[in-house]
């Protein structure tokens, strides 16, 4: 197979005193990454991202995804930058719009998001790079802030993000792209060729969240799947049945996994609906 990585995702549904169990289980069991959540009303991004690394050795732990209207971008630099500095090479930092209708529920709605993503994702890029950033942008204002301690080993900072324009942005302005759930392997090379308009290199990464069930009853993962897609299938604005799974039993869930790196995928984090997220975990892993 395609040299890929494999993520799971903490779901943000899932009690978060339940994380520090789950990324060791998820680790042991040989996953590459874990990735947890920051929805509005759900659980903290940074915060999460310091249980699980604090919970494990070796797994990197990547936060998808930080919305920027909510971060103030040295704030957020100060954050990652502890996590990079205390777990180094372990972290990914994922920044995205935010769901507008969640952000101007806060408040927090920007004038420009595009603006706001790309000056965001550009000042934190430069203040983990150790720099004095200087920028009085259409939505970000920083007057000569720099880090005391900025990380030896720069985290990664990808754009989650889903439109043409945003795609275009990740490619100028982040390290790699988080490409949301439902997307499929036609989609990624979609995304990849608006990335390189924008100026994306080849070494700019592609990060897919996958929905996942692993099992051999037919009937019984359409079930568990079925409320995901169904929601997703409204937002991306395609017939259910084109939702993007890796599911069914191991093989064919592995086989799934597959096409996804050989369309481009560095790293796929599995998404699990169901029973027993781990063994499912361990299945495919196994099937891989």
């Amino acid at each position: 197979m395609t040299n890929v990585r494999i993520g799971v995702m903490h779901d943000r549904d899932w009690a978060p005193e339940g994380l520090p169990e789950f990324a060791r289980r998820a680790e042991a069991l040989g996953a590459d990454d874990v990735w947890v959540v920051e929805d509005l009303g759900w659980n903290g991004g940074v915060s999460a991202a310091a249980v699980a690394l604090g919970a494990t050795e070796r797994v990197r732990v990547g936060i998808g995804i930080a919305p920027a209207p909510l971060r103030s971008p040295a704030l957020l630099a100060m954050e990652l930058a502890t996590l990079a500095r205390v777990f180094p090479g372990r972290l990914v930092a994922g920044i995205g719009h935010g769901v507008p209708e969640w952000m101007a529920q806060v408040g927090a709605a920007a004038d420009s998001p595009l603006a706001l993503l790309e000056e965001t994702i550009t000042s934190v890029r430069a203040l983990l790079r150790g720099e004095r950033v200087e920028l009085d942008g259409r939505e970000v204002r920083l007057d000569d802030v720099g880090l005391v301690h900025p990380p030896a080993e720069v985290p990664p900072v990808v754009a989650g993000v889903v439109r043409p324009r945003s795609l275009e942005l990740s490619g100028r302005a982040a390290d790699g792209t988080v490409i949301a759930e439902g997307h499929g392997p036609s989609d990624l090379a979609n995304a990849r060729a608006l990335i390189t308009k924008g100026g994306g290199t080849p070494d700019h990464t592609l990060t897919v969240f996958a929905f996942t069930c692993v099992g051999d009853d037919p009937a019984e993962v359409a079930r568990a799947l079925h409320p995901h897609t169904e929601g997703h299938a409204a937002w991306l604005g395609r017939p259910q049945e084109e939702v993007f799974t890796v599911s069914g039993p191991a093989a064919q869930a592995a086989e799934r996994i597959h096409e996804l790196a050989e369309a481009g995928a560095d790293t796929v984090v599995l998404r699990f609906a169901g029973e027993q997220p781990l063994r499912q975990l361990e299945a495919v892993l196994a099937g891989l």
